[in-house]
């Protein structure tokens, strides 16, 4: 059985890149681990690959769901298994490529048993936090599960919502149910995280990427999405980097210096969220930005493959 090759990372640190050229010097097929590619529509923001790479090299999960719907991680989890057996059973080798650590997690240890995902009580979550604010939401989940709470942010919407959610749909803390989780063996799997070591490098780069959106059009195609589709703030997709901030100038609330600055700076945040995944992994680590990063990147992968004949 060909091993699966996991490929992660700190946001910029330049995965795609990387991913494409393990792809097409192995034979192997692409299976995107991001959870703003899903989204159609959602191009430049999300640093998708453009056609005609996904022409040269087949690529999986990207483009599953439209900005309205939601994708969560046991649905990737499960989606993105099946685009490795049939990349398996065409003999090649299944490239796992991301930085969405969440679902990464969710398709390598499996997911915790947490209730399912209630509408009602999402919605009724944010017309609280539309009256009161997230802090204060934030100040309430701090009271019900301290545990969680410490690791949020007072405006981290997406996951103060589900905490809460948990909590009041099942009486049990969040905390308390995290961490009990099974996944069956996805075979043999060889495992590479992209780490910097010079973090200002990595800020250079997240810096030049998000003003290479801007110049490429990310206000544009953020427009161009609100006059498509059915779309509001606090929905998952216009919660992503980058739309996030493009949504607030859209609406006038920031400028275009506010537009820039905000963005960088919450795109550094999530690079560094991404890094404290990684260092608590076991992933075979490399600094994307040494000169002979991807040989030895290269090399190794050819050493599991030539192991797994």
């Amino acid at each position: 059985m060909r091993p699966v090759v996991l490929l992660t990372g700190p946001t910029a640190a330049g995965k795609s890149a990387l991913a494409l050229e393990l792809a097409e010097r192995f034979g192997g097929e692409i299976v995107s681990v991001d959870s703003a590619q899903v989204y159609e529509g959602m191009d430049i923001g999300t640093a998708k690959p453009d056609r005609a790479t996904r022409e040269r090299v087949p690529h999986h999960l990207i483009d599953v769901v439209a900005p309205t719907a939601s994708y969560s991680a046991a649905r990737f989890a499960a989606e993105a298994r099946a685009a490795i057996a049939a990349i398996r059973d065409r003999g090649r080798v299944p490239i796992v490529a991301g930085g969405t650590m969440l679902y990464l997690r969710a398709l390598t240890e499996g997911l915790s048993d947490l209730p399912p995902a209630d509408a009602a009580l999402r919605a009724a979550i944010d017309a609280e936090a539309a009256r009161r604010g997230w802090p204060a939401l934030h100040a309430e989940l701090a009271r019900l599960d301290p545990l969680a709470a410490a690791r949020f942010a007072p405006t981290d919407a997406q996951r103060i919502q589900r905490a809460l959610e948990v909590v009041r749909a099942s009486g049990v803390p969040l905390s308390a149910l995290q961490g009990r989780r099974s996944a069956a063996p996805l075979g043999g799997t060889v495992a590479v995280a992209l780490m910097p070591e010079d973090r200002a490098r990595l800020h250079a780069a997240i810096a030049a990427r998000f003003e290479a959106m801007l110049a490429a059009g990310l206000v544009d195609e953020l427009a161009g999405l609100r006059r498509r589709y059915d779309l509001h703030a606090d929905m998952p997709s216009m919660r992503c980097v980058g739309y996030r901030q493009a949504w607030r100038f859209l609406d006038g609330t920031i400028d275009a210096d506010a537009l820039r600055a905000t963005g960088v700076a919450a795109t550094r945040q999530l690079a560094k969220r991404q890094l404290t995944w990684l260092r608590a992994g076991a992933a075979w680590r490399v600094d994307p930005f040494a000169p002979d990063a991807a040989r030895r990147v290269v090399e190794r992968v050819a050493r599991a493959l030539a192991a797994s004949s």
